[in-house]
Parts: C-alpha cells; structure tokens; sequence
C-alpha cells in the first residue's frame, strides 16, 4: 500500500524505531491541550502524536478533530492525530469520516475470535481511508476517562501466538497487555512482564510492526527508557503530562483570572511534555 509511505503516524513511528526513541502520544481534551503539546514538540524540535478518545469526537461533533488536524498541518515538527480506543464498530466508521492519521481498532473487550474478526474488518476499512491502524491483543486491565469502563473485565496477557494472529489482520501497530493498567495502577505500582515484551518486540521487528505501551500512569523515568529500549516506539501518556495542568486549574479556578489560569495551566503541559520528550530521546529528532 503505497499511501503508508506517506502516512504521518507510521513516518514518526518508523524513524522513532530506526533512531532507538520513543514518541510520546499525549492523550488531549481540549483545543488548548492540543496546541500546548504542538509547541512543547516545536520548541524541542520534537515529533509528537496527538491522541484523542471516541469522547472528543461525540462532545464537539468532530471539531475538535478537524481543529487538531489543521495545527497539525501548520506545525513546524511531525505532528500525527490519532483516535485512541475507538471500541465499536460504529466508532471506527464515524471516525474514518475526519482526518485521523491513525485509529486504535480496540476491540479487546470481545473475546479473542470475534476480537480477531472485528479487528481485520476495521482494518480494512481504515485502510481504504488511507488511515494505519493500532489493535489490542490480549486484555489490558484498568479504565480511564473517556473510555469505555471496562475495568470490571479480566485482563488476558498477549501472547506472542497472539500477536502473531493480531499482525496477521493487517495492524500496523499493535498495543500488548504485559501487567501493564489503563489508569492508576494499584498501590504496588507497575509490575510488568519486560521478559514477555521483548518476546513480542521480536515478533513485531520480524513483521514490520510498531509496538505501543498503554498504561503509563505512575511509571518513572527509567521504566519508560527500558521499555524503549525494549522496542516500544509509541508511548501512551496521560498524567504524565495532564496532571500539575489540572491540579493548577483546580487550586487557582477562584485565585485568578481566566486568561492567567488558561495560561499558566497550558504552560505546564509544554513543561511536563518538554521533559517527557527529553527522557524519551525524541528531542532534536524532527
């Protein structure tokens, strides 16, 4: 398919791979989240993806979308809008409609044959939109705002047998469940298999695959390093970066007036985005 040449998420992903660095893909709600990490990227020379959850698309009838699309278009740096967990069929079909580079097809919460079928189904209809394409296999345990609650579902580790299936539907990226947790993990924090995901980075580097970790809430600086180092080339991040620009929002929203509070609360998403970008090694790398 000659269109994946040319396809943002995958030209990031592709060079990140090749470079030994991750992306961080920063999960936005807002017009203003979406600019604060386009100039976090421009003033680290940085690529960046732009995540947004089916929520966005269904909360501004897809403005959001078209809006992130065209500052990315206008940005400095290589800038990719993706739509993370799109969990129904009818989500993925609204979705190809505006300009994503990329969808997360994650049908994770069906069991794993009619999870396989739904997946290459999907696929193939982004694909005929010129649109790559990220799939769940396995369960990854936990929920977050904005996504479907399936925290009451068993998480199912992937097997490389799975991963295998998975690629087989055409995915370009696949996003494994190795003890990692969509949300806040539990007291214990992270307890990851880094033994399985090496295993399944050599099947994804065999097949031309990108490998994608979820689940980066309360992880440290070193523990994302070696999951790069391990393969991974695209990096989830939601508190990571969104945490000090809503604790601002919330201990000053009566202190001070509306503009400081959007200004200052947005400057702590390039801050927080700047150093998350340093740690991953994409600073410089556009």
């Amino acid at each position: 398919m000659e269109w994946k040449n040319t396809n943002k998420t995958l030209q990031i992903l592709k060079a990140a791979e090749e470079g030994g660095y991750g992306i961080i893909a920063t999960v936005v709600y807002t017009l203003d989240q979406v600019t604060s990490t386009i100039k976090a990227a421009e003033n680290k020379n940085s690529p960046v993806m732009v995540l947004m959850f089916p929520w966005a698309i269904k909360n501004s009838n897809g403005a959001l979308v078209r809006a992130a699309a065209d500052c990315a278009r206008r940005a400095k740096v290589p800038v990719a809008v993706h739509l993370d967990h799109a969990q129904t069929p009818e989500e993925v079909k609204a979705a190809v409609e505006l300009p994503f580079d990329s969808i997360m097809v994650d049908m994770s919460h069906y069991e794993k044959e009619e999870n396989l079928r739904l997946t290459a189904e999907m696929v193939k209809l982004c694909n005929s939109h010129e649109i790559s394409t990220e799939a769940e296999p396995g369960r990854i345990e936990g929920t977050e705002d904005g996504v479907m609650d399936t925290a009451t579902l068993e998480g199912l580790l992937t097997t490389p047998e799975d991963a295998v299936e998975f690629i087989d539907t055409g995915v370009d990226m696949l996003a494994p469940s190795f003890g990692n947790f969509h949300g806040n993990y539990p007291p214990e924090g992270p307890q990851l298999r880094l033994d399985l995901l090496k295993q399944l980075a050599e099947v994804c580097k065999a097949r031309d695959v990108r490998l994608v970790l979820h689940g980066t809430n309360d992880f440290t600086e070193e523990l994302l390093k070696e999951n790069i180092k391990l393969g991974v080339t695209k990096l989830n991040v939601n508190r990571l970066v969104l945490d000090k620009h809503f604790e601002y929002f919330e201990k000053n929203a009566d202190k001070v007036g509306l503009t400081e509070l959007i200004e200052v609360s947005n400057d702590l998403i390039v801050q927080r985005t700047e150093h998350w970008m340093d740690v991953c090694g994409s600073s410089g790398r556009a």
